[in-house]
């Protein structure tokens, strides 16, 4: 599908959720009514059989109460469809929102975003209309510090790039899946660290072994049936009600004296689980569908987990969640001191809980990670799906730096982006001068990020992209920092030394070491500092970085700069983005071979005075 018909197809789908939900609230307005009459009738059936007598009333009682009960349930789930159905149709309306040009209600990873990355910063990677908030799809918190890692952490590898590409266009295919998925983030995302940290809880708490022991078990049955049993005889008058009372009131004291500093310990580690764990489990199950529908190469690829034992994970949440609606039903007194009587309510939970803890604990860290990729899976796939008209990049094995594209722009500028064609050969160096607003800040960061989108297996912006892998690192957007006492052309410097330390052998850099082939793209060198030092400096540093294994890209607006190519042909190359100048500034935003000619600062410099000189004639 192309963008518009992507765009048709979410306004259909909210448009058709939307009559859904207007008929089942329709529905639910008939349930409350029947709730109504038929707990009213009830009531009345019972005063007619007080005062008529007859079992006909009684019967109709029983009846009407039935008839509640079941209306009730069904009234139960229609609520739970509505909101289902509400929280599906707000997806639909984020991702109109999205073509709209509005990624507002996505979060957007400011808390991700670190100046001193070594090129997230400055290629808008976070914060707010950045690459991770026009992505971000995550439900949980554990996926979208995934969906950082991968697009701050680039693989590099081959075979793992190729095969997260794979995956993430199938996922792009099952939309209501992925529609499905995002669904459970709509009202509360998921606190993937508030669940681990519950979980680490439990590993740490030590427990008593003594009611997972089969002589437990048998003394509780056998306390079990011995109440019942004096109940019955208390029934038939063999043994004394005050006896049977007092079996039961011991009954309960000993259970609970037992169990509740077990109790205790258990609801103080997954406090904090309850609320998530219907929307966790759900997950677990949608993760499941997914990942039944990938290959095994590549689930065995993705996912460090055993992805055979699906039913397991299932099972292992649901019944935690289980047993998290268990602890929260001990708030009811009356009913905890019946069920503990008779059937030793809290001994029974605390066994449970430490058969789950024994049985699952140790997996459930590997589950949890299973999530949080599919998670971010999600994400990059949906990406992809309302992107029909970027391309795919080829990744090659090669130990040098290769970067080959064909119909090039930033995934920012939209459907009028200018499009462009660059390769960059290993060892390498681009000079690209233009005037202001040319665009050759942009095109700097339409190479970085059309990159890491490539080594994410994701969607380029480009007709065909071809690139190896190696580090990148840039820096475009350095600033002072008075509070620390740092001036602008210190922060320069500090930097450049990043950027040179990082290239030490014993270094590792981006998940790699300082061996590796390296790209960097720096907009301005020495932009704090005057002229002539300025190009001196930067000379010497462009000279300097000739003897590593480094290929550059330097935007510049000294063109003084750009004689380095007439000195040394065969490594340094000029480029530039030229304008034309007439009554008005025509920007080409087209990258040619060249040192640009014409700047418009001057220009621009002189309408203004003019306007200052029109004023002062009035």
């Amino acid at each position: 599908m192309n963008k518009i018909e992507i765009v048709e197809y979410y306004s259909k789908r909210k448009t058709e959720l939307s009559t859904e939900i207007g008929l089942l609230k329709r529905k639910n307005r008939l349930f409350v009514v029947s709730e109504l009459l038929s707990f009213i009738g009830a009531i009345a059936a019972v005063a007619a059989y007080t005062v008529y007598g007859g079992m006909i009333w009684l019967l109709t009682a029983a009846l009407l109460l039935v008839a509640y009960i079941v209306i009730r349930q069904a009234d139960g789930r229609n609520g739970s469809r509505i909101e289902t159905l509400t929280d599906l149709k707000r997806v639909y309306e984020k991702e109109l929102s999205y073509y709209a040009g509005d990624y507002s209600c996505f979060a957007d990873g400011s808390e991700y975003a670190d100046p001193k990355h070594p090129f997230t910063y400055d290629m808008d990677i976070f914060g707010r209309q950045s690459l991770f908030q026009r992505i971000n799809r995550t439900v949980s918190s554990g996926g979208a510090d995934r969906l950082a890692e991968c697009l701050s952490n680039l693989s590099g590898d081959k075979d793992y790039i190729d095969c997260r590409r794979e995956v993430i266009d199938r996922l792009a295919e099952m939309e209501a899946e992925r529609a499905a998925f995002m669904t459970q983030g709509q009202r509360q995302k998921i606190e993937t660290r508030q669940i681990q940290e519950a979980l680490e809880g439990v590993a740490e708490m030590s427990l008593s072994r003594f009611p997972l022991s089969p002589l437990s078990l048998v003394l509780a049955v056998m306390a079990i049936v011995a109440l019942l049993t004096v109940v019955v005889l208390a029934f038939f008058g063999v043994v004394s009600g005050t006896m049977a009372m007092m079996w039961a009131t011991m009954q309960l004291f000993v259970v609970m004296m037992l169990c509740l500093k077990s109790i205790k310990m258990i609801s103080k580690s997954v406090n904090n689980l309850h609320k998530q764990m219907k929307q966790y489990v759900e997950l677990i199950r949608l993760t499941r569908e997914m990942v039944d529908k990938l290959t095994s190469q590549q689930v065995d690829k993705l996912f460090a987990t055993n992805t055979h034992d699906s039913s397991n994970k299932l099972h292992a949440f649901d019944e935690l969640r289980s047993i998290l609606d268990a602890l929260d039903r001990r708030g009811n007194v009356l009913g905890l001191m019946f069920t503990n009587m008779f059937l030793l309510s809290d001994y029974f939970l605390v066994r449970r809980f430490i058969k789950w803890k024994e049985r699952y604990l140790d997996k459930v860290g590997e589950w949890i990670d299973e999530v949080s990729t599919m998670d971010a899976l999600v994400s990059m796939a949906t990406f992809a799906y309302n992107e029909p008209r970027s391309g795919r990049a080829e990744i090659v094995e090669l130990d040098e730096v290769v970067y080959e594209a064909k119909g090039l722009y930033h995934p920012f500028v939209g459907d009028k982006a200018v499009r462009n064609d660059f390769n960059i050969v290993d060892n390498n160096y681009y000079i690209i001068t233009g005037a202001n607003m040319a665009g050759k800040s942009t095109f700097l960061r339409s190479i970085g990020i059309n990159y890491i989108l490539a080594q994410n297996g994701m969607p380029v912006f480009a007709d065909s992209l071809r690139v190896s892998s190696y580090n990148l690192f840039t820096s475009m957007r350095t600033s002072d920092d008075l509070s620390s006492g740092i001036s602008y052309f210190n922060a320069e410097l500090l930097r450049l030394k990043q950027l040179i330390d990082s290239l030490k052998p014993s270094h590792p850099t981006f998940g790699g070491t300082g061996e590796s082939p390296t790209l960097i793209i720096l907009d301005e060198i020495l932009k704090g500092t005057n002229s002539l030092d300025k190009l001196n400096g930067s000379r010497m540093f462009l000279e300097a970085m000739s003897a590593q294994p480094v290929s550059g890209i330097i935007a510049t607006h000294d063109l003084e700069l750009s004689k380095m190519a007439d000195e040394r042909p065969d490594r340094f190359h000029n480029y530039c983005f030229e304008i034309e100048l007439s009554d008005n500034i025509i920007y080409t935003y087209k990258i040619t071979p060249g040192v640009a000619r014409n700047q418009n600062a001057t220009f621009l410099l002189k309408n203004i005075i003019r306007s200052l000189e029109w004023r002062d004639t009035m």
